[in-house]
């Protein structure tokens, strides 16, 4: 039977446990009628709107203990982010289980609990309760969240729908952040601002493993992957390629898109060839057809 459950943090053994996860979708699931499907199919039930099912992940299986930094690699479109949400409790899995020992710090998508019409002073109350911060917790860290931010006194209470989306970002991340829980789930938000605020955000995450918490992070900057992470997952095709050290995971990863790089572009090659021959074949029957006509 397919789960997902969070408990308490264990002192001991793994802190993430996945068995057999997987997760479905439908390829045209939520998807909006055109005009034109409307004038074909009348007030008639599209007879395609569930479009056929997929598995992004299927059969993932690993665990992950306290205080370790796991990787996550592999191409666009093979589940790394599901998997992270998979993880944190966003998505359920229709397949297998996620047990999670712990509270999770969910530097994800850092806008998404933003509400445009609060102020950014109102978004840190609001979103801050939402992941367990007491009223009192939040006002002791208030002023170094706007500091680490870099949101001048003016915007604090300003509606964030007038940020920009860096300051939208340098506030979730300033945020989440000061969560202390133990388990962290990172997913490219360290690709955004400038260099200077990346390096506030590399200081402050490793303030936080600093502190024997636990991070999982889906990156495609190897920088970042091998700086945090001595271990690796290479997510491929839907599934566990790979679970391995850092290096290793990405080096397979790499000489994985080298191999495709190639064969596309043997393809492409062949193609072309195709093409041009084609072409020449086009030509000499134009040339044949004309000399064969007489006066």
């Amino acid at each position: 039977m397919a789960q997902t459950t969070y408990g308490a943090g264990l002192t001991a053994g793994p802190v993430i446990e996945a068995k057999g996860l997987g997760v479905k979708f439908a390829v045209n699931r939520r998807r909006k009628r055109s005009l034109r499907e409307m004038f074909i199919h009348g007030t008639k039930r599209d007879p395609n709107a569930e479009g056929d099912e997929f598995w992004p992940l299927r059969d993932v299986t690993f665990e992950i203990d306290r205080g370790e930094c796991v990787g996550i690699v592999g191409k666009n479109g093979t589940g790394k982010s599901t998997l992270l949400k998979l993880i944190a409790g966003v998505l359920l899995p229709d397949e297998g289980e996620v047990h999670v020992h712990g509270k999770v710090a969910p530097l994800l998508e850092l806008r998404a609990g933003f509400n445009d019409n609060l102020t950014g002073r109102e978004n840190v109350y609001l979103v801050g309760s939402l992941h367990g911060m007491t009223e009192k917790q939040i006002d002791e860290r208030f002023d170094e969240i706007i500091d680490f931010a870099e949101i001048k006194s003016k915007f604090v209470d300003t509606p964030v729908r007038h940020y920009s989306s860096g300051m939208k970002v340098r506030l979730g991340f300033a945020l989440i952040s000061q969560l202390e829980h133990p388990i962290m789930l990172v997913d490219e938000v360290l690709a955004v601002g400038d260099k200077a605020f990346k390096g506030k955000c590399y200081e402050a995450i490793d303030r936080m493993l600093a502190n024997n918490r636990t991070m999982v992070l889906v990156s495609h900057n190897e920088k970042d992957l091998r700086r945090f992470c001595n271990r690796g997952l290479y997510v491929k095709d839907g599934g566990l390629a790979l679970d391995t050290d850092i290096a290793a995971a990405l080096a397979a990863y790499n000489d994985d898109t080298k191999a495709e790089i190639a064969e596309r572009e043997k393809r492409d090659a062949e193609r072309k060839k195709r093409a041009e021959e084609a072409r020449k074949q086009k030509e000499q029957g134009r040339d044949g057809t004309g000399g064969g006509q007489t006066a």
